[in-house]
């Protein structure tokens, strides 16, 4: 990390600004792409963000440059945009003692293309005829914030990634497949082939779905169809706009009892010590047994509804300013394998991928049926196609029928395979079987 951000500070204090924070991004990436079935290219990626906010007369400025930099230049940006906006309550962190310890663990690019292989051939020889596409990465992501008044800090996380993606054309019939790993660990690439493996066993056939209101299977990566929706009901923004229909039932019940929702700073691959803003994050419980627990918040909006900053400070892009954003978000599992799931049913639905957006934060559920399967009798009796799923996530987690213990990460969200009542399934009432 460069000299830049004290120059940045100093320039800023000495044109006028009363106060100046400056955010720093440097991020190294590794990725390793197959392509049908074979090692396509290796790449090295490096790119460094600046980010300069002050205020001077209390008028907010922010401007942003990546690469190479002149000082006076961003300074110039920032502070001809402070003059346009109007003045506001400066929102910045006092200095506190404390130093962060590097998060995740490197792995060498000989490693990634080791995984990766292993898990194509692995599906490879079970389905010679499907064609594989992945990619494996290592990212190294360091960040820094400091501001006028002293704050100073920063910490270095590594995050390993994969994706992997099957194809599968039988005459007319396409099948696409894919599934991924997240973790600060090393990955599975066994594991992850499984996955896949599992999904074209149970897709060797076509058959007709179940139709109307049925018990539908989420998958652990289905599931953020519906925490989606979840996620901006308990921003407090939302909140704060009206938005948000939990918005005033902090201490009741607003989904089932098996329900449990919280946000751990020190577990998965998103953990981080502070936020964007420089306030330290923490365990926070959402919704525990289905009641209302709390809200997230970063500080402009905490002052304004009257909770305080929980530590959710988050840039959704280097040029915009912070506002309430989640990591870590952890469904607390229930018990049962996928398979155990499954076995409960006599007549439903498996979600496994999905075609369209989520519900956002109406709540209303609109999607088409990406890859899903028909279960007969606790049994998978093939995969259905042409199918539409429809009804309301805030009617849906309120009928909950039950959890697995098969939690997993996805994207930032673990959670597990979950049953759940209130959703309607249209579709072709007949299919053509396919071998």
């Amino acid at each position: 990390m460069s000299d830049l951000p004290e120059k940045l500070l100093q320039l800023a204090r000495a044109h006028g600004a009363e106060t100046a924070e400056v955010y720093q991004s440097l991020s190294q990436s590794r990725p390793v792409f197959f392509e049908a079935n074979r090692l396509k290219q290796l790449e090295s990626l490096e790119s460094e963000g600046i980010a300069l906010r002050l205020w001077k007369d209390g008028r907010p400025g922010l401007a942003v440059a990546y690469g190479p930099v002149d000082a006076q230049t961003l300074v110039d940006k920032a502070l001809a945009l402070s003059a346009l906006n109007e003045p506001e309550e400066v929102e910045l962190i006092e200095p506190r003692p404390q130093t962060y310890p590097d998060l995740g663990q490197s792995v060498s690019v000989e490693t990634l293309l080791s995984w990766g292989r292993e898990a194509i051939e692995q599906v490879r020889s079970a389905y010679p005829e499907v064609i594989c596409s992945a990619q494996w990465t290592c990212d190294l992501e360091t960040t820094r914030l400091l501001n006028s008044y002293g704050f100073d800090a920063g910490y270095r996380d590594t995050t390993l990634s994969s994706s992997m993606g099957i194809e599968w054309v039988r005459g007319d019939d396409f099948l696409g497949v894919y599934d991924g790993q997240t973790d600060r660990q090393p990955l599975d690439p066994q594991a992850l082939a499984q996955q896949l493996l599992q999904r074209l066993r149970w897709a060797e056939t076509n058959t007709a779905p179940p139709l109307g209101k049925v018990p539908v299977l989420l998958t652990s990566k289905a599931t953020d169809l519906l925490f989606g929706t979840v996620q901006s009901a308990l921003n407090s923004k939302q909140v704060l706009q009206g938005a948000s229909p939990w918005g005033e039932r902090q201490g009741e019940a607003v989904t089932s009892e098996l329900l449990s929702l919280r946000q751990d700073p020190e577990d998965g691959p998103f953990s981080c010590p502070f936020d964007d803003e420089g306030t330290p994050t923490r365990a926070l419980t959402f919704l525990e047994r289905g009641i209302l627990k709390d809200f997230y918040s970063d500080q402009r909006t905490g002052r304004e509804i009257k909770l305080g900053s929980t530590g959710n400070g988050f840039r959704p892009s280097l040029g915009s300013y912070p506002s309430p954003g989640l990591f870590n978000l952890i469904v607390q599992p229930g018990q049962g394998r996928l398979e155990d799931l499954i076995a409960c049913l006599d007549d439903g639905l498996v979600l496994d991928q999905a075609l369209g957006n989520g519900a956002g934060i109406s709540g209303e559920l609109s999607v088409n049926v990406d890859l899903g399967f028909r279960v007969k009798q606790g049994q998978i009796i093939g995969r259905v196609k042409d199918t539409m799923v429809t009804g309301n996530v805030y009617t849906t987690l309120k009928q909950l029928l039950r959890l697995g213990g098969d939690a997993d990460w996805n994207g930032s969200l673990y959670t597990p395979s979950m049953i759940v009542g209130g959703l309607s399934v249209t579709g072709r009432a007949q299919s053509d079987s396919a071998a």
